[in-house]
């Protein structure tokens, strides 16, 4: 084979390799760097998530199917009552990031005041965008049960659907808006993780009948 031929062969090949090299150095940082995201789906039975075990089950299961089942999954969802715990207070002290590298928030601080959670970057385990206001079906109500400085609500009603027990007519959770979108323009239609209660109980079709699917942000604690 001549050398002209020779690099005929090998000049295609080079460029193949340099075009991979690229592409990698480009790619997401997937599932590994993962230390936020919104389940892709819920339990399926409504706000009935087994308790705060069942959610971080839950979370920990579809990290684990995204490649990030290495690190300590928590959902962040308040209880109430006795022993009532704060959702701001299980997640670990950040910085998050979603699948795609985007921080959400440096630290618990930031994650409560000026935060980068868009419905842009409040992605999936999949990096997937989460429907919100606007698209069909919406689904930018995610269950938290927390005020807004994420901090449990004292007892009386009902704001975490019987501490995530409850799938049925009685009882209501606290929902935010990861779209930051909702009927108006004040703070409460924006808020993340306070934004309205549930109406209509705790079932599937309750949540759904506001705007939402049972869904979960989840972080690593960890």
């Amino acid at each position: 084979m001549t050398c002209y031929n020779i690099v005929r062969v090998l000049a295609p090949m080079a460029l193949l390799t340099l075009s991979l090299g690229a592409q990698a150095q480009t790619a997401p940082s997937g599932g590994a760097n993962m230390t936020f995201f919104i389940t892709s789906v819920g339990s399926g039975k409504g706000a009935d998530l087994g308790g705060l075990e069942g959610a971080d089950r839950h979370c920990q299961s579809l990290a684990s199917a995204a490649g990030a089942g290495n690190k300590q999954w928590r959902a962040y969802l308040s209880t109430q009552g006795q022993g009532a715990v704060n959702a701001r207070d299980r997640i670990g002290r950040g910085p998050w990031q979603n699948a795609k590298g985007d921080v959400i928030a440096k630290d618990v601080e930031e994650l409560h005041g000026t935060n980068n959670l868009t419905k842009q970057t409040a992605l999936t385990e999949k990096g997937e965008v989460v429907k919100g206001r606007g698209d069909t079906p919406n689904m930018h109500d995610i269950l938290t049960g927390s005020q807004t400085d994420g901090r449990a609500y004292a007892e009386g009603e009902d704001m975490t659907c019987g501490n995530w027990t409850k799938s049925g007519a009685d009882g209501g959770a606290m929902l935010g808006h990861h779209d930051r979108v909702g009927p108006n323009d004040e703070a409460w239609a924006k808020s993340w993780n306070t934004s309205h209660r549930s109406r209509g109980g705790c079932s599937q079709d309750a949540l759904r009948g506001t705007g939402g699917a049972g869904l979960l942000y989840c972080f690593a604690a960890n």
